[in-house]
């Protein structure tokens, strides 16, 4: 796999779908991997016209993830798929993940992990029994500072953490879009196709699973509110949750799509006996260090910043100062990580640890947290374990 790029088929994401062409961007970005092959849509006119869009061979253009896996399967080692990125509404995450798995391929999959914590442990058992890489696509991670973030956590910085703080505000559900036949709206409002959570589910994991990453700490119980505020929809679209974390840490989390005017300003600031940092996606080239008593510091990515970024971050970045790199970028270094991370597997040799994405861990960890959210606002605000 070291001399040419990695083949890459992809199931979801054809016309109309925002986040199938965000992770084509994503995996074209760094040139290690290139589309061969796809079923873009539950629909076979649907799929063959992105396919052609796409400027794929017709004999690659699938009418189904199913065929897609079957045939794809029977090609020689040296034309074959080598791993299978998911970009499906929810429901349909689980099926196609499984059947790549059973027949050897690796998995790449857009979060969260599955439509129940059910089908999600199902998932961890079949990785767990292959070996294969997986990986699920929390973008923020990507980010060089919160890659910094994180590894300035890690190596002490801030002292034992002791409180994190997390956001993420949309305003894009202030109005019950989904009666407009908006396709991203109409699918999240589902409880047939989104599961049991939309807020949370959707963006309330991401949050959480920055604050995971960046702390270090897997939270353990929540205490909830989730509601919907607009009237005739069914799940939630607001999210207020108290979190408590594996080492004593408590923290809050706050999602909602129906703040009015927001776009989507994620923020995280994490509080250590030594110290803080925060970042927000507003200014995401930008990490603030906070040392009590003393004035805050600025730290700014760019990949000639190596006097006081970490590897972490450094290898993350791909420009000099004061070009910003960011959404599709983030994106990108989850796909090159993951790309690396195959052909270290088949070369039989361990991950590189700089170079970190999700795995199959982080995606139970985001259902789980999704059931024992909404379990916690349906039994009366308690304090569930996670």
């Amino acid at each position: 796999m070291r001399d040419r790029k990695l083949r890459m088929g992809m199931v979801g994401g054809g016309m109309g779908a925002f986040i199938g062409a965000v992770h084509r961007m994503a995996a074209n970005l760094d040139g290690q991997i290139e589309l061969v092959c796809g079923a873009f849509s539950s629909d076979a006119k649907r799929s063959a016209t992105s396919g052609r869009a796409l400027f794929l061979p017709e004999s690659r253009i699938y009418d189904s993830f199913e065929e897609m896996i079957t045939k794809e399967q029977a090609l020689p080692v040296g034309e074959r798929m080598d791993f299978v990125s998911i970009v499906t509404p929810n429901v349909m995450h689980f099926a196609p993940a499984m059947m790549a798995l059973e027949n050897g391929f690796p998995v790449i999959i857009d979060k969260p992990l599955a439509f129940t914590l059910e089908e999600a442990r199902a998932l961890e058992a079949k990785v767990l029994e292959t070996r294969l890489p997986f990986a699920v696509t929390y973008t923020y991670t990507g980010y060089p500072m919160v890659k910094q973030a994180m590894a300035m956590v890690r190596k002490g910085d801030i002292g034992t953490v002791r409180k994190v703080m997390v956001e993420y505000p949309q305003g894009w559900l202030s109005t019950k879009v989904e009666d407009t036949d908006q396709k991203q709206a109409s699918w999240r409002a589902d409880p047939a196709r989104a599961g049991i959570s939309n807020c949370f589910g959707d963006i309330g994991t991401h949050a959480a699973n920055l604050a995971e990453y960046v702390s270090g700490l897997e939270i353990t119980e929540v205490l909830s509110e989730i509601r919907a505020t607009v009237p005739g929809r069914i799940l939630d679209d607001d999210a207020n949750v108290l979190l408590h974390f594996e080492n004593g840490a408590n923290g809050v989390l706050s999602a909602s799509q129906v703040a009015s005017g927001e776009e989507n300003d994620l923020k995280i600031r994490i509080y250590g006996d030594k110290g803080g940092l925060e970042w927000s996606q507003k200014d995401l080239n930008t990490l603030i260090v906070k040392d009590h008593g003393n004035p805050d510091k600025i730290y700014r990515t760019g990949g000639d910043r190596g006097g006081y970024l970490y590897d972490e971050a450094m290898q993350h970045t791909r420009t000099p100062s004061g070009h910003p790199e960011g959404y599709i970028e983030a994106f990108a270094n989850i796909y090159r990580n993951y790309a690396e991370a195959l052909r270290n597997h088949a070369e039989g040799k361990p991950a590189n640890p700089i170079l970190d994405f999700p795995g199959i861990r982080e995606g139970v960890q985001g259902m789980a947290l999704v059931k024992a959210v909404v379990a916690s606002t349906k039994n009366g605000n308690i304090w569930t374990k996670v």
